[in-house]
């Protein structure tokens, strides 16, 4: 009799367990991601999109990924370990004293100094520094102004120019929670505009 009673109430028990297995599936993998997805798109459409950047009805990049600049023209973005891969995000993880580390800034150093070798001003850390994702669409201020001498050689207008363009997109909220800095992209962009401006 107690071997059919506990039977019984095994078969219970797995048949709770599965019920439950099948509600919270429901639940949790259907209703609930599908909810907050409503929400996104409704309340928070740019940023649950990837914050994409179009011109002209082509997606150019995003407001959270760095791109890989190198034409002198253009602010240049910090070094990214992966090669700015968003599907390989990672730094390097080696620590200040490690050889190779003391390598990699040494060669950004001097591609730095090559493309502008009348700038004699102290490089900022985070233009030879990669950041720990690998993909940081920022860069501080000062990176930002380090570079102006350069674009302003590059695009043959003044550097005052730069400078308020500099000045025109730099977060300066941020300065409550860290350093003030500009997005690379959007600033690139704004570099883009004044040339076509000035055309017009």
């Amino acid at each position: 009799m107690n071997g059919k009673n506990d039977i019984k109430s095994l078969i219970a028990s797995v048949r709770t367990a599965l019920s439950l297995l099948v509600v919270l599936t429901i639940l949790l993998g259907v209703v609930y991601p599908l909810v907050v997805t409503v929400i996104a798109k409704i309340f928070f459409a740019d940023a649950s999109s990837g914050s994409l950047i179009s011109r002209d009805g082509k997606i150019i990049g995003s407001h959270l990924l760095a791109q890989n600049f190198t034409d002198p023209k253009y602010f240049w973005a910090r070094p990214s370990q992966n090669n700015y891969n968003a599907m390989d995000s990672a730094g390097t993880n080696l620590s200040p004293a490690n050889p190779k580390l003391l390598e990699a800034v040494s060669a950004r150093t001097q591609t730095l100094q090559k493309a502008d070798p009348d700038n004699k001003d102290k490089i900022p850390v985070d233009l030879v520094t990669a950041s720990s994702s690998g993909l940081d669409p920022h860069i501080s201020v000062a990176a930002a102004k380090y570079q102006s001498s350069r674009i302003a050689n590059a695009r043959k207008i003044k550097l005052e120019e730069v400078q308020v363009l500099i000045d025109g997109n730099t977060n300066w909220q941020s300065q409550f929670f860290g350093e003030p800095y500009v997005n690379v992209l959007e600033l690139n962009l704004a570099l883009d505009e004044l040339k076509n401006e000035e055309k017009n």
